[in-house]
């Protein structure tokens, strides 16, 4: 029962962080405003040429755009820990909460909890935004194969935070944080991970295994786009990227001084 208030009590200590820090507050905001947007922009786009447009895929219209909004879900994740270090609150945290797991453990559960809201509600607006825009050429949210995306893509959203936690956790450093991370998806996502000379390596990146749970590109036969797994395998491999970072961040947390 003790060990129960005591959870309680870091979870509602780190909520409150999230709600009283101002960086945190735009970061999510920018998320469900950014990819709705986008998302209406690339469905017009794709509406205005659509006897051009390859392989057409209006899921692919309504989940794509999340590959750029994710950035601002990963600022977030960042700068809730980075902000512990770069403030010097971390030491006063750790006061309160000297066993550190315990410490990252809330962290980490409270900041997933807030990213998985803001998910689920970033997809949905996002698709739906983008189906209306594509007009006659929408899909629906009961379409074949369309749940299964949506679904996908709340995963993903909520994983690559807490994976960029445990980054931050690792380089206590919101600024080569970032300068590591936002790279390393927007061009992974915009392109490199398609390169035939990389994709056999980076189409084990976690982007590139988040654009194959979204479905956001095709899978199946297309020597340039496709990949080597399916759904579940990306899944497995987002897991195992998220548990690396979670882990590494832990153990720097728990060895380095504060």
């Amino acid at each position: 029962m003790r060990n129960l208030t005591f959870a309680r009590a870091i979870l509602a200590a780190e909520w409150t962080k999230i709600r009283t820090v101002p960086s945190t507050a735009w970061t999510l905001g920018l998320t469900c405003v950014l990819s709705p947007g986008l998302g209406i922009l690339v469905a017009l786009s794709l509406r205005a040429d659509i006897d051009r447009v390859v392989n057409f895929d209006p899921v692919f219209a309504g989940l794509y755009p999340l590959t750029i909004g994710q950035l601002a879900l990963v600022a977030f994740g960042v700068l809730l820990v980075g902000s512990e270090y770069s403030s010097g609150t971390i030491r006063a945290s750790l006061a309160a909460v000297p066993r550190r797991g315990a410490f990252f453990g809330g962290k980490v559960l409270a900041g997933a909890s807030v990213a998985l809201g803001v998910s689920v509600i970033t997809v949905i607006v996002t698709f739906a935004a983008a189906q209306a825009a594509l007009g006659p050429h929408a899909t629906t949210f009961g379409a074949d194969g369309v749940p299964p995306a949506i679904v996908g893509a709340c995963v993903y959203l909520t994983l690559i935070c807490v994976f960029s936690m445990g980054v931050a956790m690792l380089l206590r450093s919101s600024a080569v944080s970032l300068g590591i991370l936002l790279p390393l998806l927007f061009l992974g996502s915009q392109g490199l991970g398609n390169i035939p000379a990389l994709k056999p390596v980076l189409q084990y990146f976690p982007d590139q295994a988040g654009m194959v749970l979204m479905r956001a590109v095709s899978t199946q036969g297309d020597p340039r786009f496709g990949h080597d797994y399916g759904p579940w395998g990306a899944l497995a491999i987002l897991v195992a990227w998220t548990a690396a970072a979670l882990a590494c961040g832990h153990l720097a947390l728990s060895r380095r001084d504060a």
